[in-house]
C-alpha cells in the first residue's frame, strides 16, 4: 500500500480520444497539441484488440512517442505494443490483477470517489483519473460530482489525481487548486479551432494555479 503522498513536479495534461476513433482526426489534434500534452489516451470500446493496436502503430509512425501514448482498458494491447502506459476503467481488469503483468508500466485507474481512489492506490495504481467533475455532454443527465468531491479525493489519495469531465481552460486552475495534479480533456481539443492554442490555454492555467498552491 502506498503510504507516502506522491506529488508530480508539474501538472499533467491528458488528451482522451473520442469514440469512435477516426485516425486522421486523432492524429491531426494530437500532433498539433503534442508540445503541450503529457499523454494521449487511445480509448474506443468498439475497437477490437487488433484495431487498437493498429491505431497505436499509426500514431507511432506519425511521430507520437510511445512514452506519451496510454492504452486504455486493454492490457493485452498494451503488452503487445510494448506500451509504457496503461489505463484501467471500472469495467477493466482490477488493478491488483493487472499490476503484476504491467511490470514497468505507468498504470492508471478511473475512480469516482475518495474510497475508490484509495483502494486503487493500495492495489498498485500510479495515478487516478477522477470524474466527472462538471456537467458534460459525454455524460448526459448525470450531474458533475463537483469540486468538493474532487478535493476530498485528492486529499485522501496518496497517488496523483487527474481531474476529468467538462473541464474548460477557465476551470483548469480551480481544479488544480482543489488538489488535482492534472487535467484530462476530450471534446474541447477536438472541437477547438486551434488544438495547440487550446492545449496551451489549459497548460498556462494549470501552471499558474500550481505555482499558487506551492
Amino acid at each position: 500500500m502506498t503510504s507516502q503522498k506522491i506529488t508530480l513536479t508539474t501538472p499533467e495534461l491528458h488528451l482522451i480520444s473520442i469514440s469512435p476513433i477516426h485516425i486522421s482526426e486523432l492524429l491531426r489534434v494530437s500532433l498539433r497539441a503534442l508540445p503541450y500534452l503529457d499523454y494521449i489516451h487511445v480509448r474506443d470500446k468498439q475497437l477490437t484488440a487488433k484495431g487498437q493496436l493498429e491505431v497505436i502503430q499509426q500514431m507511432l509512425e506519425a511521430g507520437i512517442p510511445l512514452s506519451q501514448i496510454v492504452v486504455n482498458d486493454r492490457l493485452d494491447v498494451a503488452l503487445a505494443a510494448r506500451a509504457m502506459n496503461v489505463h484501467l476503467a471500472g469495467h477493466s481488469l482490477p488493478v491488483d490483477a493487472a499490476r503484476p503483468l504491467a511490470t514497468g508500466m505507468r498504470l492508471g485507474r478511473s475512480v469516482h470517489s475518495a474510497e475508490e481512489a484509495m483502494q486503487a492506490a493500495a492495489d498498485g495504481a500510479d495515478y487516478c483519473l477522477f470524474g466527472h467533475v462538471y456537467d458534460t455532454f459525454s455524460k448526459p443527465g448525470l450531474p458533475g460530482r463537483g469540486l468538493a468531491a474532487l478535493t476530498a479525493t485528492a486529499q485522501a489519495c496518496p497517488v496523483p489525481v487527474i481531474a476529468i469531465g467538462g473541464i474548460r481552460p477557465d476551470h483548469a486552475g480551480e481544479v488544480i487548486r482543489c488538489g488535482a495534479q492534472g487535467v484530462a480533456v476530450m471534446t474541447s481539443l477536438f472541437h477547438a479551432p486551434d488544438p495547440a492554442e487550446e492545449a496551451q490555454a489549459y497548460r498556462k492555467a494549470m501552471q499558474a494555479a500550481w505555482l499558487e498552491r506551492r
